[in-house]
């Protein structure tokens, strides 16, 4: 299980604790190979989600939580193929793995070159399984944990107000409160209590973290 680490945001993409429970997604038309998955995924501490179509499963609300995505190849609507396409342009912390009982080479090229962490053919060992789900899932905390950085970073900038956020544009660039004073028509004791006041909210620990965070966000003279 994994839990996004709340502290510092340049912290965030450590995860590994053990509060929120990952969740493992399975799209197949076969009522018979879903329970099996089911069982297999409870069983390995996971919580499954079972689809028997692509449209069931796209109408599922999102889930901001490690996860991957078990996918048939043949499904009666869409295609596991186009549904790769619409996942992996949408959700890209969601590895895929994709399982068919019709595996050829020219599929799972394409499956692969689309960016699937693993594509099986049925029959398949549960062990074979277990690791490409967790191999998915290590995938999955990361871009998890890197999107909630992101997330607070904005948070921590939208606290800023008009005058820090602007001593802030001028800081990471490496001009002087006396330069920024100048820049801005206001006394260096002004700027750096401004200064202060962006570190604070950014939970800057150092003028090289701000300027981390700067690039980050994309902020700078020419935002």
């Amino acid at each position: 299980m994994y839990r996004l680490l709340m502290t510092r945001p340049q912290e965030l993409s450590a995860v590994a604790t053990k509060d929120i429970m990952p969740v493992v997604f399975v799209v197949d038309d076969d009522i018979s190979i879903r329970e099996s998955l089911e069982l297999l995924i409870r069983q390995a501490g996971w919580r499954p989600e079972l689809f028997s179509s692509a449209k069931d499963f796209l109408s599922f609300p999102r889930m901001h939580v490690p996860s991957c995505l078990i996918l048939d190849v043949n499904l009666p609507d869409l295609s596991g193929l186009e549904l790769q396409e619409l996942v992996s342009g949408d959700r890209a912390d969601m590895p895929i793995i994709f399982v068919t009982g019709f595996g050829d080479v020219p599929t799972t090229v394409r499956a692969m070159k689309a960016g699937a962490v693993e594509f099986l053919t049925k029959p398949f060992s549960d062990e074979v399984l277990i690791g490409a789900i967790e191999s998915a899932l290590e995938r999955s905390a990361e871009t998890v944990g890197l999107e909630a950085q992101q997330e607070v970073l904005r948070e921590c900038y939208n606290s800023l107000s008009r005058r820090e956020r602007e001593v802030m544009r001028f800081v990471v660039t490496g001009m002087l409160n006396k330069q920024v004073g100048f820049e801005l028509g206001i006394s260096e004791i002004t700027v750096k209590a401004h200064r202060g006041q962006v570190m604070r909210k950014m939970n800057a620990r150092s003028l090289p973290d701000l300027v981390k965070m700067s690039a980050k966000l994309g902020v700078g003279l020419d935002s």
